[in-house]
Formats: C-alpha cells, structure tokens, sequence
C-alpha cells in the first residue's frame, strides 16, 4: 500500500551571493512508516567548477551530519530529542549556509527506503 511522503533535495551553494547551486542529496520524511532518512552524494568537479576554492572535506563532512541528524542517534546533536517530523522540519528550514534544503515536495510511495534511491538517482547522479 501507497503512503504518503515529503522529500527536499539538499543543494550545495558554494557562493552564497552568486546563487548558484547543485543537488547533493535528498531527505526524506514518511510519517506513517516513522522513516526520516538523507542520502547525499558529492559531485567534486560540478562543485568545483562552480567554486575552485570550495572546501570539499568541510562540505563532506557537513553532509554526513544531514545523515547522521536524520537517524537521531547519540551523534545527532541537539536534534537527536526531537521526533522524526521535527527533525525533518528543522532539517528543511530555510537558512543562508553553504548547505541548504530545496523546496519541499510529496508523493506517493510503498517502500520509502526505495523511493528514497530513485530520487538521489534522478536528482542527484
């Protein structure tokens, strides 16, 4: 059976002022299944060719803290009290930082975990 889900693509800014982007994962929150989950893949030479001087191992290390955020463990940070809707919720605030959530969208799926890949695979690779 079909359950609802909202998802965000996680976009890269690397110039805040230029505006220029590129999606470097995606989150997803179904609360029927309680699975709040971000995958994130990073495309250095997309990265780079809009910012040479981008810090790869500073923006890396940002986007395992999404993951690490969503699954709410010991490492979660602060997050790691909240449910898994208001991680996502916070998650997807908007915010002027080099890592930002898209706009949120919903869909329809049976297996979040696996619609979770065929968004990466269609947004991101």
């Amino acid at each position: 059976m079909s359950v609802p889900y909202e998802y965000a693509p996680i976009r890269a800014v690397p110039r805040i002022e230029r505006g220029e982007l590129i999606n470097v994962g995606v989150v997803l929150y179904c609360q029927r299944r309680d699975f709040l989950q971000a995958r994130t893949y990073l495309h250095e030479q997309r990265l780079l060719a809009l910012d040479p001087d981008a810090d790869l191992d500073a923006i890396r290390a940002s986007l395992k803290s999404w993951e690490t955020t969503c699954a709410g463990g010991a490492d979660g940070g602060a997050a790691r009290a909240m449910r898994p809707g208001e991680r996502f919720r916070w998650m997807v605030a908007p915010r002027s930082t080099i890592l930002q959530a898209g706009p949120v969208h919903m869909g329809l799926a049976e297996d979040p975990s696996a619609e979770l890949d065929r968004l990466v695979a269609l947004l991101v690779h």
